[in-house]
C-alpha cells in the first residue's frame, strides 16, 4: 500500500498549535505571545503574523496592558480546525489549480481522452477535497483539549495526582 501526504505548512500547525495553547493553558483568556512561542517552540515574529491573520478572520481578539494578549474570540468548541486550516492555508484542494466549479459532463469532444479523463479525476478530486475539509471541520479545539487531557498534559495549577503504596 502506497501513502501521499496531504501537508500543512508550518504556518498552519502554528496556528493550530497556537490557539491550543490559549484555549488549554489559558482557556481562551489573554495570553500574550512570548508565553506561547515559548510553550511551543514557535518563533514569536511568525506567532505574530499568524495573529494577524487570524484576528482578521474573528478567531482571536486582542486585549492591550500587562494582562493582555491574545484570545479567543468564540468558545474553543465553535472553532473547527478547518476554518483555521482555511484562513492559513486557503482551501483544501486536491486538485489542479483551475478554480472552482462545476465539473462539466463527460462525453464526446473534440479535445479527446486526455480531457476527458482529466474532467473525471477533477471530480473525484474535488470530492476528496470536500470530504478532508469536512473531516477538518469536524474537530474543534475543545476536541484537541480533550485529547490534551488524555494525554496527561497539565495545565497550570493543575498538579498531578501521585500515589503512595
Amino acid at each position: 500500500m502506497h501513502f501521499f501526504r496531504v501537508k500543512l505548512s508550518s504556518k498552519g500547525r502554528y496556528a493550530v498549535r497556537a490557539l491550543f495553547d490559549i484555549a488549554f493553558f489559558n482557556e481562551g483568556r489573554p495570553t500574550q505571545v512570548k508565553d506561547i512561542a515559548e510553550r511551543q517552540s514557535i518563533p514569536p515574529r511568525f506567532l505574530e503574523q499568524i495573529f494577524q491573520d487570524l484576528k482578521r478572520a474573528g478567531i482571536v481578539g486582542s486585549k492591550r496592558g500587562p494582562q493582555g494578549g491574545y484570545l479567543l474570540a468564540r468558545p474553543p468548541h465553535q472553532i473547527p480546525l478547518g476554518e483555521v486550516v482555511a484562513i492559513i492555508e486557503g482551501p483544501v484542494a486536491l486538485g489542479e489549480a483551475s478554480g472552482p466549479g462545476p465539473v462539466r459532463a463527460l462525453g464526446r469532444s473534440d479535445s479527446g481522452a486526455a480531457a476527458d479523463g482529466q474532467r473525471v479525476t477533477d471530480a473525484i478530486f474535488e470530492e476528496l477535497s470536500g470530504q478532508i475539509s469536512d473531516c477538518l471541520n469536524s474537530v474543534t479545539l475543545a476536541d484537541v483539549c480533550s485529547r490534551a487531557d488524555e494525554f496527561g498534559i497539565c495545565r497550570p495549577g493543575a498538579e498531578k495526582s501521585q500515589y503512595f503504596i
